[in-house]
């Protein structure tokens, strides 16, 4: 269930607004006025009535892919300004004498009487139908057989999670079929798509879910013996992606190795996270007693299928805090005050922070449960004194004089630092876990914030120092001489993991206060060395270079320890493989982690002379924020109008004298095609026209890579095309997308509306996919 809920003293902010409602055919398209963040939706739709004359119990909205439901708010799925709502209508309901002659064939069947509108709800919405029944009836249901697919109405199933790819136990609710649209040109007729529409279990507030035959199959019953294991097989497993030692969620997962001594047993599996192709390597197994098998569709048809119900698996605790112990008093799940588990009916949960308050507990005590819809606990609750009523001037208020900014006697400027401002973009030509080098971002870039670091891809975090995966490995990490163990030698250094501090109370940095351990960011690291995990003494490895790659980002703050650091901002100095890591006791006297890295990348270093002139003739120079030095330029004139007598004064003046000068320009080098990309970009005729274009942009070395972003944008998903498909009018749509725009009975292109017909043949522009490809390697993995 949806709760997003507005303060008391911002309902009176809420001003009047204007959304478009388009049907999902595209025809129709109306703006509905007057609203505001707090209509409800069931207000909504009479306004759509008037509009498309479709009465309110036919419409079904929705909202970026989630289905709005009547008694919320337009607020509680975040619809914005001018968004758009899409609109189904559902079929009309049948004429009253078919109805009536329906209902008694109904009755005359099962004996029971049954008013219209009950029959018109089952008949016209198969995919909410529920199971009725006495409680008997519940435990075991009959089961129907649809007379297609390999599962029945009310059979138990495992069902897939869209999302996160994880099994839930399930049951069938409905299934139904629908005949797919052809694709490529194909004139014969499709297959038809057979939909199971299932509700999970344990998730009833999910409502009724509809999902293909390869998100759906038997419910797992088989559990494996140890002997039975060997790598390479496919079953079920419990993991928690999170906190691998605890209980989790139930995913596919490749068994990748087994090891056995006299003490213990370990299973090494690889987490499959659905169709996506998303993986988690070398994940430790913890549950190796619930090992399932995965059962086939139709491979039970001797046992009475889904007829009873199996053994539910367990899942992880809903609570982290008492893992759902009944017998322990829990401040997290329960009663925020006495903890104690009991008079459910009696606990009013705050609307802000969500925490459970029995009435007795609350001081003072309230004998009912309020009327009011909205209910705040004693922290969340605004004082009254807070709020300033018209006329008033502004109160001091209760709760910021307390906050340590309040009695701060810094003259920082507080809210305009860089350290925690949001990207204006994100780097998609490669997806976050892409070990070495960024497309378009040579050796020795140099950006003023880490930021930008992350906004072109480099490094993405923008404080963390190291980036990675506990179960895959670390992709790139920043040196910023934050620990004194650090030791830079250039193509050489140490570096020191990352905790033993204790940064409460929002401290950036601290001194080391304890050991470190071999977990999270810190495995990271040690999984990039090319020898076999050892958490306790390290590894060495012998051929390092076989190591993944870490790209390595030096920022101006390590200069305090090393002179291979820019003198500003941060830069790039290439791929590093990890040689080593072992434990050690640092100068704070606690154990530490330490990791030798060494330089493995063709293109030379920046503090190198070679690596010097290369930048020259790159043209590479500090890259700013968009609008940054039109601001310090701006801030630099109101301080040059300050009077004469201002200390400082006359050397602010010189320093904005001397940075007047225009920096001489040089000749950048330009962007070098290989003779395969020469071939293949000459093969593509179809778009030999953009390509003109984009080659003008050699010459600005490389910013051709980014000139090609710019031309062969998907102008649906506004990402580089993938499986491009070149229309006869020359524009460049991915595949995907235009299958998308298909189903949705729009066969025009995206870009100008020219007419391709129903039959339209979606053939990929092959010699286009090989040379972007090429360009940017790995960007169609986050597809």
């Amino acid at each position: 269930q949806l709760r997003v809920l507005l303060h008391p003293c911002e309902t009176a902010l809420v001003g009047t607004m204007w959304i478009q409602v388009r049907t999902m055919d595209g025809k129709q398209t109306h703006q509905v006025d007057s609203l505001s963040k707090l209509t409800k939706v069931d207000e909504l739709r009479v306004k759509i009535m008037e509009l498309f004359d479709v009465e309110p119990e036919r419409q079904r909205l929705f909202y970026r892919g989630k289905q709005m439901e009547d008694g919320h708010t337009i607020f509680d799925y975040n619809v914005g300004l001018n968004d758009i709502v899409q609109l189904m209508v559902r079929q009309s309901p049948p004429a009253k004498g078919v109805k009536d002659k329906e209902a008694e064939l109904s009755d005359s069947d099962s004996g029971c009487g049954s008013t219209p509108s009950e029959s018109d709800k089952n008949s016209t919405h198969g995919e909410e139908m529920q199971v009725a029944g006495t409680s008997a009836e519940v435990t075991a249901p009959e089961l129907i057989d649809p007379g297609f697919g390999h599962y029945k109405i009310n059979e138990f199933v495992d069902a897939r999670d869209l999302n996160m790819g994880a099994w839930f136990e399930a049951q069938v609710v409905n299934v139904t079929k629908t005949t797919k649209t052809p694709t490529e040109g194909e004139m014969e007729v499709q297959p038809e798509e057979i939909s199971y529409h299932v509700k999970y279990e344990d998730y009833p507030e999910n409502g009724v879910v509809p999902l293909t035959a390869k998100d759906v199959r038997p419910r797992a019953r088989t559990v494996y013996q140890w002997h039975q294991l060997e790598p390479g097989m496919v079953v079920m497993v419990n993991y928690n992606p999170d906190d691998p030692k605890e209980r989790g969620y139930w995913y596919d997962a490749e068994i990748q190795r087994k090891r056995e001594t006299r003490t213990i047993r370990e299973i090494y599996a690889k987490i499959l996270l659905g169709d996506a192709g998303d993986s988690l390597n070398d994940c430790r197994i913890m549950f190796i007693t619930e090992i399932y098998k995965i059962e086939e569709a139709g491979g039970q048809n001797d046992a009475p299928t889904g007829s009873e119900s199996p053994l539910k698996r367990s899942n992880g605790p809903e609570c982290k805090h008492c893992k759902d112990d009944p017998k322990k008093n829990c401040h997290w799940c329960n009663c925020r005050v006495c903890g104690i588990k009991q008079d459910p009916d009696k606990q009013l949960l705050c609307d802000e922070c969500d925490m459970a308050y029995h009435t007795y507990c609350l001081n003072p005590p309230l004998t009912s449960i309020p009327e009011d819809e909205d209910w705040y606990c004693p922290n969340c609750r605004n004082d009254s004194s807070e709020v300033v009523r018209a006329g008033e001037k502004l109160k001091e208020s209760k709760k910021k004089s307390k906050m340590a900014s309040a009695n701060s006697s810094t003259q920082r400027d507080w809210g305009k630092g860089m350290a925690c401002v949001g990207r204006t973009k994100e780097c998609t030509i490669v997806p976050s876990n892409h070990y070495g080098p960024i497309p378009g971002v040579p050796v020795g870039s140099l950006w003023k914030f880490r930021v930008q670091v992350s906004e072109a891809g480099v490094h993405r975090p923008h404080v963390a120092g190291i980036h990675g995966r506990s179960n895959d490995g670390a992709y790139s990490l920043v040196l910023a001489g934050g620990y004194e163990d650090d030791v830079d030698d250039g193509n050489e250094f140490t570096y020191t993991g990352s905790g033993g501090r204790d940064l409460s109370g929002n401290k950036r940095t601290a001194e080391q206060s304890c050991d470190q351990t071999l977990t999270h960011m810190n495995r990271a690291l040690a999984l990039n060395c090319n020898v076999p995990f050892n958490a306790k003494n390290g590894a060495e490895a012998k051929n390092w270079k076989d190591g993944k790659p870490v790209r390595v980002v030096r920022n101006s703050k390590g200069a305090k320890h090393s002179k291979f650091s820019p003198e500003e901002g941060n830069r790039y100095d290439g791929i590093y493989k990890v040689v080593k890591y072992w434990p050690e006791k640092g100068k704070s006297g606690f154990l530490v982690w330490r990791y030798l890295l060494r330089r493995d990348d063709g293109e030379p270093a920046p503090w190198t002379k070679d690596g010097k002139d290369r930048i020259k003739k790159l043209g590479l120079t500090l890259q700013y924020p968009a609008g940054y030095q039109k601001e310090k330029e701006n801030k630099n004139e109101v301080e040059d109008s300050t009077p004469e007598g201002t200390p400082n004064k006359s050397k602010r003046k010189r320093k904005s004298q001397g940075s007047a000068k225009t920096p001489k320009k040089t000749k950048v080098e330009a962007y070098k095609l290989t003779k395969e990309q020469k071939a293949l970009i000459k093969s593509d005729d179809l778009n030999k026209k953009l390509w003109d274009e984009a080659m003008e942009s050699l010459s600005l070395g490389p910013k051709f890579l980014t000139k090609v972003q710019e031309v062969f944008l998907c102008i649906c998903c506004q990402e580089v095309v993938f499986q491009p498909i070149t229309t006869e009018c020359q524009h460049n749509v991915c595949k995907e997308c235009l299958q998308r725009s298909f189903r949705a009975d729009v066969f025009t292109c995206p870009a100008c509306r020219h007419d391709l017909g129903k039959n339209y043949s979606m053939a990929i522009n092959q010699s286009l996919q090989e040379i972007l490809n090429q360009f940017f390697p790995g960007y169609s993995s986050g597809r």
